[in-house]
């Protein structure tokens, strides 16, 4: 994490409109830590939704099963919601837009964070219409103080100096059993949107951060040639 010193002797967040991605290799990988639960019934959803609607703010995302076949499209696979203590997995390839999830997804009282939400809210939206509730994504809110880069990635790595792992991301989401790996690498991608997001809310209202710009041409500079 970087720091800079302003001339009232306090230290500021040093964070950069671009984060170098040759730099986040080297990072301290984050996982979540806290416990995670897979849904898979309409009955262990209830129970999930109804501790979910008593939390403050909500971390989500979605993860599909990959498909290497030109034009074979695959259904949204889970739907993941953290909170900062515990992480549902939702598995919607066996759940569907269940009552609960529906019930969640529309509820307009819990913020929910995520990370290019669009995306997500279109694929949950094939499964079955509803009406989308309470939702924040993290893309329009780092344009707020200049920051453009817009993955999950770079940001975690630019905000807290920390590396999240993509490497579970082309795995099989529809497997009968979701690895550890799978449930650790999707429960972090939700988990961390909720961080994200009050770092974002702290700085915006403290101003406590300096901003450095990076052009294009420094970055090809400082990018190893291969």
């Amino acid at each position: 994490m970087f720091f800079c010193i302003n001339f009232a002797g306090q230290m500021k967040k040093t964070i950069y409109n671009k984060f170098d991605k040759t730099k986040i290799a080297s990072l301290p990988r984050v996982l979540f830590g806290g416990r995670i639960v897979v849904v898979c019934t309409e009955r262990e959803a209830e129970k999930a939704v109804s501790y979910l609607m008593s939390q403050k703010i909500l971390g989500v995302d979605t993860e599909t099963r990959p498909s290497f076949k030109k034009g074979l499209m695959h259904s949204v696979s889970l739907l993941q919601v953290s909170s900062h203590e515990v992480c549902f997995l939702f598995r919607l390839n066996l759940l569907g837009m269940s009552p609960s999830v529906r019930r969640l997804l529309e509820d307009t009282k819990v913020p929910k964070i995520g990370l290019s939400l669009r995306d997500d809210l279109n694929s949950l939206h094939k499964l079955d219409d509803f009406q989308s509730g309470y939702f924040i994504d993290l893309q329009d809110h780092v344009r707020e103080i200049g920051v453009e880069d817009m993955s999950l990635q770079k940001l975690y790595a630019n905000f807290f100096g920390q590396r999240i792992s993509k490497r579970e991301q082309l795995t099989n989401w529809e497997a009968d059993i979701l690895n550890d790996k799978q449930k650790a690498y999707a429960a972090t991608d939700a988990w961390t949107c909720i961080l994200l997001y009050e770092e974002l809310m702290r700085l915006e209202q403290t101003g406590d951060y300096e901003l450095i710009k990076i052009t294009e041409d420094v970055q090809a500079n400082t990018t190893p040639q291969g």
